[in-house]
Protein backbone atom coordinates (compact mmCIF):
# COMPACT_ATOMS: atom_id res chain seq x y z
CA UNK A 1 0.00 0.00 0.00
CA UNK A 2 2.84 2.41 0.86
CA UNK A 3 4.42 1.73 -2.56
CA UNK A 4 1.13 2.48 -4.31
CA UNK A 5 0.87 5.74 -2.38
CA UNK A 6 4.43 6.71 -3.40
CA UNK A 7 3.62 5.97 -7.06
CA UNK A 8 0.32 7.84 -6.89
CA UNK A 9 1.40 11.37 -7.99
CA UNK A 10 3.44 10.02 -10.94
CA UNK A 11 0.64 7.65 -11.98
CA UNK A 12 -1.80 10.55 -11.79
CA UNK A 13 0.49 12.61 -14.01
CA UNK A 14 0.77 9.77 -16.55
CA UNK A 15 -2.98 9.15 -16.63
CA UNK A 16 -3.89 12.82 -16.98
CA UNK A 17 -1.44 13.31 -19.86
CA UNK A 18 -1.95 10.06 -21.78
CA UNK A 19 -5.57 9.05 -21.12
CA UNK A 20 -7.17 12.48 -20.77
CA UNK A 21 -4.66 14.36 -23.00
CA UNK A 22 -3.99 17.04 -20.41
CA UNK A 23 -0.97 19.25 -21.13
CA UNK A 24 1.91 19.12 -18.65
CA UNK A 25 1.10 22.65 -17.45
CA UNK A 26 -2.23 21.36 -16.10
CA UNK A 27 -1.25 17.87 -15.01
CA UNK A 28 1.93 18.76 -13.12
CA UNK A 29 0.44 21.20 -10.57
CA UNK A 30 -2.29 18.68 -9.68
CA UNK A 31 0.31 15.91 -9.34
CA UNK A 32 2.39 18.18 -7.08
CA UNK A 33 -0.69 18.87 -4.94
CA UNK A 34 -1.33 15.12 -4.60
CA UNK A 35 2.33 14.60 -3.63
CA UNK A 36 2.09 17.41 -1.05
CA UNK A 37 -1.04 15.86 0.52
CA UNK A 38 0.64 12.44 0.70
CA UNK A 39 3.82 13.98 2.12
CA UNK A 40 1.82 15.62 4.89
CA UNK A 41 -0.56 12.77 5.73
CA UNK A 42 1.27 9.51 5.02
CA UNK A 43 4.89 10.63 5.47
CA UNK A 44 4.10 13.17 8.26
CA UNK A 45 6.03 16.05 6.63
CA UNK A 46 5.06 19.34 8.30
CA UNK A 47 3.47 22.14 6.27
CA UNK A 48 6.41 24.55 6.67
CA UNK A 49 8.84 21.93 5.31
CA UNK A 50 6.51 21.14 2.39
CA UNK A 51 6.29 24.86 1.55
CA UNK A 52 10.05 25.47 1.83
CA UNK A 53 10.94 22.50 -0.39
CA UNK A 54 8.33 23.63 -2.92
CA UNK A 55 9.82 27.13 -3.00
CA UNK A 56 13.31 25.66 -3.41
CA UNK A 57 11.98 23.64 -6.34
CA UNK A 58 10.56 26.79 -7.91
CA UNK A 59 13.90 28.59 -7.54
CA UNK A 60 15.84 25.66 -9.01
CA UNK A 61 13.43 25.44 -11.95
CA UNK A 62 13.83 29.17 -12.62
CA UNK A 63 17.47 28.60 -13.59
CA UNK A 64 16.37 26.24 -16.37
CA UNK A 65 13.58 28.59 -17.44
CA UNK A 66 16.02 31.46 -17.89
CA UNK A 67 18.04 29.35 -20.31
CA UNK A 68 14.90 28.32 -22.21
CA UNK A 69 13.73 31.94 -22.39
CA UNK A 70 17.03 33.27 -23.74
CA UNK A 71 17.42 30.52 -26.34
CA UNK A 72 13.88 30.75 -27.69
CA UNK A 73 13.92 34.55 -27.66
CA UNK A 74 16.96 34.54 -29.95
CA UNK A 75 15.27 32.00 -32.23
CA UNK A 76 12.16 34.17 -32.51
CA UNK A 77 14.24 37.29 -33.18
CA UNK A 78 15.97 35.42 -36.03
CA UNK A 79 12.62 34.35 -37.45
CA UNK A 80 11.38 37.94 -37.40
CA UNK A 81 14.59 39.41 -38.82
CA UNK A 82 14.66 37.07 -41.83
CA UNK A 83 17.76 35.18 -40.67
CA UNK A 84 16.01 31.80 -40.68
CA UNK A 85 14.68 32.44 -44.20
CA UNK A 86 18.24 33.21 -45.34
CA UNK A 87 19.40 29.90 -43.88
CA UNK A 88 16.49 28.19 -45.67
CA UNK A 89 17.63 29.58 -49.04
CA UNK A 90 21.12 28.20 -48.52
CA UNK A 91 19.87 24.59 -48.45
CA UNK A 92 17.98 24.80 -51.74
CA UNK A 93 21.25 24.97 -53.75
CA UNK A 94 23.11 21.98 -52.26
CA UNK A 95 21.43 18.84 -53.68
CA UNK A 96 18.20 17.72 -55.31
CA UNK A 97 18.27 14.18 -53.84
CA UNK A 98 15.51 14.06 -51.22
CA UNK A 99 17.34 11.42 -49.17
CA UNK A 100 20.38 13.66 -48.78
CA UNK A 101 18.19 16.69 -48.10
CA UNK A 102 16.48 14.64 -45.39
CA UNK A 103 19.82 14.05 -43.63
CA UNK A 104 21.27 17.54 -44.12
CA UNK A 105 18.15 19.50 -43.14
CA UNK A 106 16.03 17.12 -41.06
CA UNK A 107 18.95 15.74 -39.07
CA UNK A 108 22.05 17.97 -39.13
CA UNK A 109 20.51 21.44 -39.38
CA UNK A 110 17.67 20.51 -37.02
CA UNK A 111 20.26 19.03 -34.67
CA UNK A 112 22.03 22.39 -34.53
CA UNK A 113 18.71 24.13 -33.79
CA UNK A 114 18.09 21.60 -31.01
CA UNK A 115 21.52 22.37 -29.60
CA UNK A 116 20.82 26.10 -29.49
CA UNK A 117 17.11 26.40 -28.74
CA UNK A 118 15.35 23.05 -28.50
CA UNK A 119 11.90 22.86 -26.90
CA UNK A 120 9.95 22.20 -30.09
CA UNK A 121 11.81 24.58 -32.42
CA UNK A 122 13.81 22.05 -34.55
CA UNK A 123 10.85 20.38 -36.26
CA UNK A 124 8.99 23.70 -36.54
CA UNK A 125 11.91 25.17 -38.52
CA UNK A 126 13.31 22.16 -40.39
CA UNK A 127 10.02 20.65 -41.59
CA UNK A 128 8.96 23.79 -43.54
CA UNK A 129 12.39 23.84 -45.21
CA UNK A 130 11.92 20.24 -46.35
CA UNK A 131 8.43 21.02 -47.62
CA UNK A 132 9.88 23.97 -49.53
CA UNK A 133 12.36 21.52 -51.10
CA UNK A 134 9.50 19.35 -52.37
CA UNK A 135 8.77 16.93 -49.52
CA UNK A 136 5.19 15.85 -48.79
CA UNK A 137 4.29 17.62 -45.52
CA UNK A 138 3.65 14.37 -43.64
CA UNK A 139 7.02 12.96 -44.75
CA UNK A 140 8.77 16.10 -43.53
CA UNK A 141 6.97 15.88 -40.18
CA UNK A 142 7.84 12.20 -39.74
CA UNK A 143 11.58 12.38 -40.39
CA UNK A 144 12.02 15.59 -38.39
CA UNK A 145 10.44 13.86 -35.38
CA UNK A 146 12.61 10.73 -35.80
CA UNK A 147 15.74 12.86 -35.98
CA UNK A 148 14.71 14.99 -32.99
CA UNK A 149 16.29 12.41 -30.68
CA UNK A 150 20.09 12.19 -30.80
CA UNK A 151 20.77 15.97 -30.46
CA UNK A 152 18.27 16.29 -27.58
CA UNK A 153 21.03 15.05 -25.23
CA UNK A 154 22.91 16.98 -23.96
CA UNK A 155 20.52 19.28 -25.85
CA UNK A 156 20.01 23.05 -25.86
CA UNK A 157 22.96 24.52 -23.96
CA UNK A 158 23.08 21.20 -22.08
CA UNK A 159 19.81 21.89 -20.24
CA UNK A 160 18.30 18.34 -20.27
CA UNK A 161 21.51 16.73 -19.03
CA UNK A 162 22.24 19.50 -16.53
CA UNK A 163 18.70 19.08 -15.21
CA UNK A 164 19.27 15.35 -14.68
CA UNK A 165 22.51 16.11 -12.86
CA UNK A 166 20.96 18.90 -10.76
CA UNK A 167 18.05 16.66 -9.76
CA UNK A 168 20.39 14.06 -8.22
CA UNK A 169 22.91 16.59 -6.87
CA UNK A 170 21.96 16.18 -3.22
CA UNK A 171 21.98 12.40 -3.54
CA UNK A 172 25.49 12.53 -4.98
CA UNK A 173 26.69 14.79 -2.17
CA UNK A 174 25.05 12.61 0.51
CA UNK A 175 27.03 9.63 -0.79
CA UNK A 176 30.31 11.54 -0.67
CA UNK A 177 30.50 12.30 -4.39
CA UNK A 178 31.41 15.49 -6.21
CA UNK A 179 28.36 16.78 -8.15
CA UNK A 180 30.52 18.59 -10.71
CA UNK A 181 32.43 15.39 -11.38
CA UNK A 182 29.12 13.55 -11.67
CA UNK A 183 28.02 16.00 -14.38
CA UNK A 184 31.26 15.50 -16.33
CA UNK A 185 31.13 11.72 -16.07
CA UNK A 186 27.40 11.61 -16.86
CA UNK A 187 28.02 13.65 -20.02
CA UNK A 188 30.71 11.18 -21.13
CA UNK A 189 28.47 8.16 -20.58
CA UNK A 190 25.57 9.77 -22.40
CA UNK A 191 27.55 10.71 -25.50
CA UNK A 192 29.34 7.35 -25.95
CA UNK A 193 26.29 5.05 -26.40
CA UNK A 194 24.12 7.87 -27.77
CA UNK A 195 26.36 8.50 -30.79
CA UNK A 196 26.30 4.79 -31.69
CA UNK A 197 22.51 4.59 -31.49
CA UNK A 198 22.25 7.98 -33.20
CA UNK A 199 24.34 6.85 -36.17
CA UNK A 200 21.93 3.95 -36.63
CA UNK A 201 18.92 6.29 -36.42
CA UNK A 202 20.30 8.47 -39.22
CA UNK A 203 19.89 5.55 -41.62
CA UNK A 204 16.59 4.41 -40.08
CA UNK A 205 15.13 7.86 -40.78
CA UNK A 206 15.97 7.48 -44.48
CA UNK A 207 14.57 3.94 -44.45
CA UNK A 208 11.25 5.21 -43.10
CA UNK A 209 11.26 8.00 -45.68
CA UNK A 210 11.74 5.57 -48.59
CA UNK A 211 9.52 2.75 -47.34
CA UNK A 212 6.56 4.78 -46.08
CA UNK A 213 6.66 7.80 -48.39
CA UNK A 214 8.61 6.72 -51.48
CA UNK A 215 6.80 6.16 -54.74
CA UNK A 216 7.82 2.48 -54.79
CA UNK A 217 7.74 1.99 -51.00
CA UNK A 218 11.07 0.12 -51.01
CA UNK A 219 13.77 -0.18 -48.35
CA UNK A 220 16.25 -0.72 -51.19
CA UNK A 221 16.07 2.96 -52.11
CA UNK A 222 17.54 3.78 -48.71
CA UNK A 223 20.50 1.39 -49.15
CA UNK A 224 21.97 3.70 -51.78
CA UNK A 225 22.58 6.39 -49.16
CA UNK A 226 23.83 4.04 -46.42
CA UNK A 227 27.46 5.16 -47.02
CA UNK A 228 26.48 8.83 -46.67
CA UNK A 229 24.43 8.09 -43.52
CA UNK A 230 27.40 6.28 -41.95
CA UNK A 231 29.73 9.10 -42.98
CA UNK A 232 27.31 11.58 -41.40
CA UNK A 233 27.26 9.56 -38.20
CA UNK A 234 31.05 9.40 -38.06
CA UNK A 235 31.51 13.14 -38.67
CA UNK A 236 28.90 14.17 -36.09
CA UNK A 237 30.08 11.53 -33.59
CA UNK A 238 33.69 12.63 -33.78
CA UNK A 239 32.87 16.21 -32.78
CA UNK A 240 30.14 15.08 -30.38
CA UNK A 241 32.46 12.75 -28.47
CA UNK A 242 35.29 15.26 -28.25
CA UNK A 243 32.96 18.00 -27.01
CA UNK A 244 31.07 15.78 -24.60
CA UNK A 245 34.15 14.21 -23.03
CA UNK A 246 36.42 17.26 -22.88
CA UNK A 247 34.16 20.34 -22.90
CA UNK A 248 31.07 19.24 -20.98
CA UNK A 249 27.37 19.35 -21.90
CA UNK A 250 26.80 23.05 -22.63
CA UNK A 251 28.19 23.14 -26.17
CA UNK A 252 28.14 19.51 -27.26
CA UNK A 253 24.96 19.32 -29.35
CA UNK A 254 25.34 22.80 -30.85
CA UNK A 255 29.00 22.45 -31.88
CA UNK A 256 28.72 18.83 -33.04
CA UNK A 257 25.98 19.54 -35.54
CA UNK A 258 27.03 22.98 -36.76
CA UNK A 259 30.61 21.70 -37.04
CA UNK A 260 29.47 18.72 -39.10
CA UNK A 261 27.26 20.76 -41.46
CA UNK A 262 29.98 22.40 -43.65
CA UNK A 263 31.89 19.09 -43.83
CA UNK A 264 28.82 17.24 -45.07
CA UNK A 265 27.81 20.01 -47.48
CA UNK A 266 31.34 19.93 -48.91
CA UNK A 267 31.13 16.12 -49.25
CA UNK A 268 27.83 16.34 -51.13
CA UNK A 269 29.17 18.97 -53.52
CA UNK A 270 32.27 16.85 -54.15
CA UNK A 271 30.12 13.75 -54.71
CA UNK A 272 31.61 11.81 -51.78
CA UNK A 273 29.42 8.88 -50.61
CA UNK A 274 26.61 10.29 -52.77
CA UNK A 275 24.46 7.86 -54.84
CA UNK A 276 24.58 8.27 -58.61
CA UNK A 277 20.81 8.04 -58.93
CA UNK A 278 18.80 11.07 -57.77
CA UNK A 279 15.73 10.19 -55.71
CA UNK A 280 12.98 12.81 -55.34
CA UNK A 281 9.31 13.33 -54.49
CA UNK A 282 8.62 15.02 -57.81
CA UNK A 283 4.96 14.59 -58.73
CA UNK A 284 3.97 13.09 -55.36
CA UNK A 285 0.66 14.98 -55.62
CA UNK A 286 -0.34 12.46 -58.29
CA UNK A 287 0.55 9.36 -56.24
CA UNK A 288 -2.90 9.12 -54.66
CA UNK A 289 -1.75 9.82 -51.09
CA UNK A 290 -3.96 12.76 -50.21
CA UNK A 291 -3.17 12.73 -46.47
CA UNK A 292 0.55 13.33 -47.15
CA UNK A 293 0.04 16.88 -48.31
CA UNK A 294 -3.01 18.07 -46.43
CA UNK A 295 -3.15 21.68 -45.41
CA UNK A 296 0.22 23.09 -46.46
CA UNK A 297 2.82 24.84 -44.32
CA UNK A 298 1.97 27.16 -41.48
CA UNK A 299 4.11 29.53 -39.43
CA UNK A 300 6.42 30.35 -42.33
CA UNK A 301 9.46 32.45 -41.48
CA UNK A 302 9.82 36.05 -42.63
CA UNK A 303 12.16 36.58 -45.61
CA UNK A 304 13.80 40.02 -45.63
CA UNK A 305 16.62 39.22 -48.05
CA UNK A 306 19.23 38.98 -45.28
CA UNK A 307 22.60 37.50 -46.29
CA UNK A 308 23.51 34.02 -44.93
CA UNK A 309 26.66 35.41 -43.26
CA UNK A 310 24.67 37.99 -41.36
CA UNK A 311 22.04 35.39 -40.54
CA UNK A 312 24.56 33.00 -38.96
CA UNK A 313 26.54 35.67 -37.08
CA UNK A 314 24.50 35.67 -33.80
CA UNK A 315 25.11 31.95 -33.42
CA UNK A 316 28.80 32.35 -34.24
CA UNK A 317 29.15 34.98 -31.52
CA UNK A 318 27.21 32.86 -29.01
CA UNK A 319 29.41 29.86 -29.78
CA UNK A 320 32.56 31.92 -29.16
CA UNK A 321 31.22 33.38 -25.92
CA UNK A 322 30.13 29.98 -24.62
CA UNK A 323 33.56 28.54 -25.34
CA UNK A 324 35.27 31.47 -23.58
CA UNK A 325 33.05 31.13 -20.50
CA UNK A 326 32.96 27.30 -20.27
CA UNK A 327 36.59 26.30 -20.89
CA UNK A 328 38.73 26.59 -17.76
CA UNK A 329 41.88 27.65 -19.63
CA UNK A 330 40.50 31.13 -20.40
CA UNK A 331 39.94 31.98 -16.73
CA UNK A 332 36.52 33.58 -17.28
CA UNK A 333 34.65 30.55 -15.92
CA UNK A 334 36.32 30.93 -12.52
CA UNK A 335 35.33 34.60 -12.33
CA UNK A 336 31.68 33.88 -13.17
CA UNK A 337 31.52 31.15 -10.52
CA UNK A 338 32.59 33.18 -7.50
CA UNK A 339 31.06 35.83 -5.27
CA UNK A 340 29.72 38.51 -5.70
CA UNK A 341 28.27 37.04 -8.92
CA UNK A 342 26.40 34.33 -7.00
CA UNK A 343 22.96 34.97 -5.51
CA UNK A 344 22.54 33.17 -2.18
CA UNK A 345 19.13 32.33 -0.70
CA UNK A 346 19.74 30.28 2.44
CA UNK A 347 17.44 28.81 5.10
CA UNK A 348 14.25 29.29 3.08
CA UNK A 349 11.37 29.95 5.51
CA UNK A 350 13.89 29.42 8.32
CA UNK A 351 14.45 25.72 7.51
CA UNK A 352 18.08 24.69 7.98
CA UNK A 353 19.69 23.15 4.89
CA UNK A 354 17.09 24.43 2.39
CA UNK A 355 19.41 26.65 0.35
CA UNK A 356 19.65 28.00 -3.20
CA UNK A 357 22.78 29.40 -4.84
CA UNK A 358 22.38 30.96 -8.29
CA UNK A 359 25.41 31.75 -10.47
CA UNK A 360 23.79 34.67 -12.25
CA UNK A 361 26.16 35.38 -15.16
CA UNK A 362 27.05 31.71 -15.60
CA UNK A 363 23.48 31.02 -16.67
CA UNK A 364 23.61 30.99 -20.51
CA UNK A 365 20.07 32.35 -20.75
CA UNK A 366 21.20 35.55 -19.03
CA UNK A 367 24.60 35.56 -20.73
CA UNK A 368 25.10 35.30 -23.67
CA UNK A 369 21.64 34.53 -25.13
CA UNK A 370 19.69 37.51 -23.78
CA UNK A 371 22.17 40.29 -24.73
CA UNK A 372 22.86 38.71 -28.14
CA UNK A 373 19.12 38.52 -28.84
CA UNK A 374 18.79 42.24 -28.01
CA UNK A 375 21.83 43.21 -30.08
CA UNK A 376 20.55 41.14 -33.04
CA UNK A 377 17.48 43.38 -33.24
CA UNK A 378 19.81 46.29 -34.08
CA UNK A 379 22.41 44.26 -36.02
CA UNK A 380 19.75 42.94 -38.40
CA UNK A 381 18.09 46.35 -38.73
CA UNK A 382 14.79 45.19 -37.27
CA UNK A 383 11.91 47.47 -36.42
CA UNK A 384 11.49 47.67 -32.60
CA UNK A 385 7.96 46.38 -33.04
CA UNK A 386 9.30 43.14 -34.52
CA UNK A 387 11.58 42.73 -31.51
CA UNK A 388 8.61 43.24 -29.22
CA UNK A 389 6.65 40.69 -31.23
CA UNK A 390 9.46 38.14 -30.75
CA UNK A 391 9.45 38.85 -27.01
CA UNK A 392 5.69 38.41 -26.75
CA UNK A 393 5.79 35.18 -28.77
CA UNK A 394 8.55 33.81 -26.52
CA UNK A 395 6.52 34.54 -23.40
CA UNK A 396 3.59 32.57 -24.81
CA UNK A 397 5.82 29.67 -25.85
CA UNK A 398 7.51 29.17 -22.50
CA UNK A 399 4.45 29.64 -20.29
CA UNK A 400 3.47 25.96 -20.46
CA UNK A 401 7.05 24.82 -19.93
CA UNK A 402 7.38 27.20 -16.97
CA UNK A 403 4.37 25.84 -15.12
CA UNK A 404 5.37 22.22 -15.81
CA UNK A 405 8.97 22.72 -14.70
CA UNK A 406 8.14 24.76 -11.58
CA UNK A 407 5.78 22.15 -10.21
CA UNK A 408 7.79 19.20 -11.60
CA UNK A 409 10.96 20.17 -9.74
CA UNK A 410 8.92 21.03 -6.63
CA UNK A 411 7.32 17.57 -6.72
CA UNK A 412 10.74 15.89 -7.02
CA UNK A 413 11.87 17.81 -3.91
CA UNK A 414 8.89 16.47 -1.98
CA UNK A 415 9.64 12.94 -3.16
CA UNK A 416 13.21 13.20 -1.97
CA UNK A 417 12.77 14.91 1.38
CA UNK A 418 9.68 13.23 2.84
CA UNK A 419 10.17 11.07 5.92
CA UNK A 420 12.70 11.35 8.71
CA UNK A 421 15.61 9.85 6.77
CA UNK A 422 16.82 9.08 3.26
CA UNK A 423 15.67 5.45 3.48
CA UNK A 424 11.99 6.15 4.20
CA UNK A 425 11.26 8.91 1.67
CA UNK A 426 8.64 8.60 -1.06
CA UNK A 427 11.50 8.43 -3.55
CA UNK A 428 13.27 5.57 -1.78
CA UNK A 429 10.00 3.64 -1.39
CA UNK A 430 9.23 3.87 -5.11
CA UNK A 431 12.82 3.09 -6.12
CA UNK A 432 12.88 0.00 -3.93
CA UNK A 433 9.73 -1.30 -5.60
CA UNK A 434 11.18 -0.74 -9.08
CA UNK A 435 14.44 -2.46 -8.07
CA UNK A 436 12.51 -5.51 -6.87
CA UNK A 437 10.35 -5.58 -10.00
CA UNK A 438 13.12 -5.38 -12.64
CA UNK A 439 16.16 -6.59 -10.67
CA UNK A 440 18.99 -7.68 -13.01
CA UNK A 441 17.18 -6.50 -16.16
CA UNK A 442 16.77 -2.94 -14.97
CA UNK A 443 19.09 -1.57 -17.67
CA UNK A 444 16.43 -2.55 -20.22
CA UNK A 445 13.69 -0.70 -18.34
CA UNK A 446 15.67 2.47 -17.56
CA UNK A 447 15.58 4.07 -21.05
CA UNK A 448 11.91 3.13 -21.48
CA UNK A 449 11.11 5.06 -18.29
CA UNK A 450 12.85 8.05 -19.89
CA UNK A 451 10.82 7.53 -23.07
CA UNK A 452 7.62 7.43 -21.02
CA UNK A 453 8.54 10.68 -19.28
CA UNK A 454 9.13 12.46 -22.57
CA UNK A 455 6.01 10.92 -24.15
CA UNK A 456 3.74 12.16 -21.41
CA UNK A 457 5.38 15.57 -20.83
CA UNK A 458 6.71 16.51 -24.28
CA UNK A 459 10.14 17.28 -22.86
CA UNK A 460 13.39 15.45 -22.14
CA UNK A 461 14.03 18.10 -19.46
CA UNK A 462 10.75 17.34 -17.68
CA UNK A 463 11.35 13.59 -18.05
CA UNK A 464 14.74 13.99 -16.39
CA UNK A 465 13.17 16.15 -13.70
CA UNK A 466 10.57 13.49 -12.89
CA UNK A 467 12.62 10.32 -13.08
CA UNK A 468 16.37 10.98 -12.64
CA UNK A 469 16.18 10.74 -8.85
CA UNK A 470 14.14 7.54 -9.02
CA UNK A 471 16.61 6.02 -11.50
CA UNK A 472 19.56 7.05 -9.27
CA UNK A 473 18.06 5.53 -6.13
CA UNK A 474 16.99 2.36 -7.92
CA UNK A 475 20.54 1.87 -9.19
CA UNK A 476 21.82 2.44 -5.64
CA UNK A 477 19.50 -0.24 -4.26
CA UNK A 478 20.52 -2.69 -7.00
CA UNK A 479 24.20 -1.94 -6.45
CA UNK A 480 24.86 -0.91 -10.05
CA UNK A 481 26.37 2.27 -11.51
CA UNK A 482 24.12 5.26 -10.85
CA UNK A 483 25.93 7.18 -13.59
CA UNK A 484 25.09 4.62 -16.27
CA UNK A 485 21.46 4.27 -15.20
CA UNK A 486 20.89 8.05 -15.08
CA UNK A 487 22.59 8.19 -18.52
CA UNK A 488 19.99 5.68 -19.80
CA UNK A 489 17.24 7.88 -18.33
CA UNK A 490 18.64 10.92 -20.13
CA UNK A 491 19.02 9.08 -23.44
CA UNK A 492 15.54 7.57 -23.13
CA UNK A 493 14.06 11.02 -22.54
CA UNK A 494 15.79 12.25 -25.70
CA UNK A 495 14.60 9.26 -27.75
CA UNK A 496 11.03 9.73 -26.51
CA UNK A 497 10.86 13.10 -28.27
CA UNK A 498 10.13 11.33 -31.56
CA UNK A 499 6.77 10.01 -30.27
CA UNK A 500 5.76 12.52 -27.60
CA UNK A 501 2.28 13.93 -28.11
CA UNK A 502 3.40 17.53 -27.57
CA UNK A 503 5.96 17.41 -30.39
CA UNK A 504 3.64 15.54 -32.72
CA UNK A 505 0.80 18.02 -32.25
CA UNK A 506 3.21 20.92 -32.78
CA UNK A 507 4.77 19.54 -35.97
CA UNK A 508 1.35 18.62 -37.40
CA UNK A 509 0.19 22.20 -36.81
CA UNK A 510 3.41 23.54 -38.39
CA UNK A 511 3.16 21.34 -41.49
CA UNK A 512 -0.61 21.46 -41.87
CA UNK A 513 -1.05 17.70 -41.38
CA UNK A 514 -3.53 17.82 -38.50
CA UNK A 515 -5.41 14.56 -38.05
CA UNK A 516 -2.33 12.41 -38.67
CA UNK A 517 -1.11 12.39 -35.05
CA UNK A 518 -1.96 8.72 -34.49
CA UNK A 519 -0.30 7.75 -37.75
CA UNK A 520 2.89 9.54 -36.76
CA UNK A 521 3.04 7.73 -33.42
CA UNK A 522 2.50 4.35 -35.11
CA UNK A 523 5.21 5.09 -37.68
CA UNK A 524 7.77 6.39 -35.19
CA UNK A 525 7.27 3.89 -32.35
CA UNK A 526 9.44 1.27 -34.05
CA UNK A 527 12.47 3.58 -34.59
CA UNK A 528 11.96 4.77 -31.01
CA UNK A 529 12.10 1.24 -29.56
CA UNK A 530 15.06 0.26 -31.76
CA UNK A 531 17.01 3.28 -30.56
CA UNK A 532 16.08 2.73 -26.89
CA UNK A 533 17.04 -0.95 -26.96
CA UNK A 534 20.31 -0.16 -28.77
CA UNK A 535 21.54 2.15 -26.01
CA UNK A 536 20.16 -0.19 -23.33
CA UNK A 537 22.11 -3.16 -24.69
CA UNK A 538 25.29 -1.09 -25.07
CA UNK A 539 25.07 0.15 -21.48
CA UNK A 540 24.09 -3.35 -20.33
CA UNK A 541 27.34 -4.68 -21.80
CA UNK A 542 29.30 -2.07 -19.84
CA UNK A 543 27.40 -2.95 -16.65
CA UNK A 544 28.03 -6.67 -17.07
CA UNK A 545 31.71 -5.89 -17.65
CA UNK A 546 31.76 -4.22 -14.22
CA UNK A 547 32.09 -0.63 -15.45
CA UNK A 548 31.27 1.95 -12.77
CA UNK A 549 32.62 5.46 -13.47
CA UNK A 550 31.99 6.62 -9.86
CA UNK A 551 32.29 3.56 -7.58
CA UNK A 552 32.44 5.77 -4.48
CA UNK A 553 28.68 6.41 -4.83
CA UNK A 554 27.94 2.77 -3.93
CA UNK A 555 29.92 2.72 -0.69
Amino acid sequence: MITLAAAGPILLCVILMTVFSWPAKRAMPLSWLFAAILAGTVWKMDLLKITSETLLGFLSASEILMIIFGAILLMNVLRQSGAMAAINRMFSHITTDARLQCVLVGFVFAGFIEGTAGFGTPAALAAPILIGLGFPPLAAATVCLIYNSWPVEPGPVGVPLLTASATVRDAVISRGGDPDQFTRVLTKWVVIPHCIGGTIIVFIGVMVLCKVFGKRHRFQDALEVLPFCLFTGVVVSTIYLVMGIFAGPDLTSMIAFIGALPVLVFAVRKGWFVPKRVWTFEGYEEWGEESWGAGGVKNAVTDTGLSPLKAWMPYVVIGILLVLTRVDAFGIKAVLNRDPLILHVHRILGIEGVNWDFKVLYNPGIFPFLPIAILTVFFHGMHPGDGAKALKQTGKQIFGAAVALLFGVAMVNLYRYTGTGANDSMLYTLSGAMAALFSGAYFLAAPLIGVLGAFMSGSNTVSNTLFSSIQFETASILGISQVLIVALQAMGGAIGNMICVHNIVAVCATTGTNGNEGRLIRTNIIPCLIYAMTVAILVGIFLMAGVNPMPELLR
